[in-house]
């Protein structure tokens, strides 16, 4: 198909002040790359919401397109690897920080960041899932790659009702491991059972674990908080268990002592998702679109937005209203 000369975008400015809207763009306003696709859906993003109210710096330079996430189908490319109508995703990869992002009714992406949609997936589920469920599933990859597995025990998921959090429960679950789930929110309980969740325990269940070891109870964990939930975890994890740390929403700092390391042999992996080398991206998308597909992806979207409608999700998801996940239609 053939580019309008004008399409619609979600594009931040900082001239002057912040400031974010829908706007009238075309082909030679987005960023350089080899891959020109019709975007069919996004995602909301923690990230697109720091970015899209100038709460947080994301963007490296202005004005550029938000949204970290985009699914659609190539109208154009230079790249011998993706040709027209082929379905493609995109998460992370520089997206809305130093690139245009997913916000717009056509993106221009590098090759070598795009990726073909795997065989059992929508571009809508795949959006669902979007850089939430792809952290999700990079945390568990790389916790068996270093040796866990569902025999040692249950896997506790801390910020169990946002994005990474309600999709990381299904995953494990469907991977075959005991999920538990740590939340503030415990009139969702139910929902967080049905995800898949065989225990659920309130946000101050970690706040006693305040010692350099403690009774060790789950055999590894996928944390969204940060500052206090990620350093008593530390304490609480059985010998040569993993704790994925991917998200600071309850602070960025960590204090806590080497006597897990080197005591229980406890490893604490950084799942930084944004610049994943592509093999390591692939194979977990691979995984979300096979044996660890989330089972109730349905449920976990709790909201479907349009493009103009952005500037009233942001605020929700800042004020720590998340839950669940947020799809956008483009």
């Amino acid at each position: 198909m053939t580019v309008p000369a004008s399409f619609r975008a979600f594009r931040i400015h900082s001239e002057g002040g912040h400031r974010a809207g829908i706007e009238s763009i075309s082909l030679d306003d987005l960023s350089p790359g080899e891959v020109v696709v019709r975007a069919a859906y996004s995602s909301v993003n923690y990230k697109d919401a720091l970015a899209g109210t100038g709460t947080g710096k994301i963007l490296r330079r202005f004005p550029l397109v938000g949204g970290i996430d985009v699914a659609g189908h190539v109208v154009a490319s230079t790249d011998p690897r993706f040709r027209e109508g082929d379905a493609v995703l995109c998460t992370g990869s520089g997206l809305s920080e130093t690139r245009d992002g997913g916000y717009s009714e056509f993106v221009r992406l590098e090759a070598d960041w795009t990726i073909p949609l795997p065989a059992g997936l929508s571009l809508r589920e795949a959006m669902v899932l979007g850089t939430a469920g792809f952290t999700a599933g990079l945390s568990l990859l790389r916790m068996e790659m270093n040796g866990q597995v569902p025999s040692m025990g249950p896997v506790v998921v801390t910020g169990a009702t946002g994005g990474v959090g309600s999709l990381a429960l299904d995953i494990l679950t469907r991977a075959g491991y005991e999920a538990h789930a740590i939340s503030g929110k415990a009139e969702h309980e139910g929902f967080l059972r049905r995800l898949g969740a065989t225990e659920v325990f309130p946000r101050d269940t970690l706040a006693s674990a305040t010692r350099p070891l403690e009774n060790a109870r789950w055999a590894g964990a996928i944390d969204n908080v940060g500052d206090p939930a990620l350093a008593a975890l530390t304490r609480v994890i059985q010998p040569y268990g993993n704790i994925a740390s991917c998200g600071l929403a309850g602070g960025h700092g960590l204090a806590t002592t080497v006597m897990p390391f080197i005591i229980r042999g406890v490893s604490l992996l950084g799942i930084a998702s944004a610049g994943t080398a592509r093999g390591q991206r692939e194979q977990v998308w691979v995984r979300l679109a096979g044996p660890w597909k989330p089972a109730h992806l349905d449920a976990i979207c709790t909201r479907e937005a349009a493009l103009d409608q952005l500037p009233d999700v942001f605020p929700t998801m800042l004020a720590g209203g998340s839950f669940g996940r947020t799809v956008v239609r483009i």
